[in-house]
């Protein structure tokens, strides 16, 4: 019998979606828990506050996550997804610039994180497709 969490060896639709909603409710958990890396990577060509802007993502994503486990609300939230991905991404590039002078290993994830954004956006538009249509 095959496991009901992956069709050969792509995640089903349901299983992407609790991946989805966990991690974004983790993050955005995390971004009140300790905010202070968050505060450091939005770039500061970005308006405002960094701590309220960090509140503000924590919220969206944390909204999101759970927008997404509520069929009735996963098609929007899946969306929004879409958006707050990239809505993020260019505090992921200005990651890479301020940790240009830091260990090996750190430039790598900071540089690593860059092309991952593109497989959430990703899947955050299978979920989109995937959800019932209100």
């Amino acid at each position: 019998m095959d496991a009901p969490t992956t069709k050969g060896s792509r995640m089903t639709p349901d299983r992407l979606t609790r991946v989805m909603a966990g991690s974004l409710l983790t993050m955005g958990t995390l971004h009140f828990v300790v905010p202070k890396p968050f505060d450091e990577i939005i770039p500061e060509e970005i308006p405002g506050d960094a701590r309220t802007l960090t509140y503000a993502s924590g919220v969206a994503e944390v909204a999101i996550g759970a927008g997404l486990l509520a069929p009735r609300t996963r098609r929007t939230a899946a969306a929004l997804a879409v958006a707050l991905f990239v809505a993020v991404y260019p505090a992921n590039i200005n990651m890479v610039r301020l940790w240009k002078d830091k260990p090996a290993a750190m430039r790598a994830i900071a540089i690593g994180r860059l092309p991952l954004q593109f497989p959430m956006i990703w899947a955050a538009v299978k979920v989109f497709r995937s959800a019932p249509k209100s």
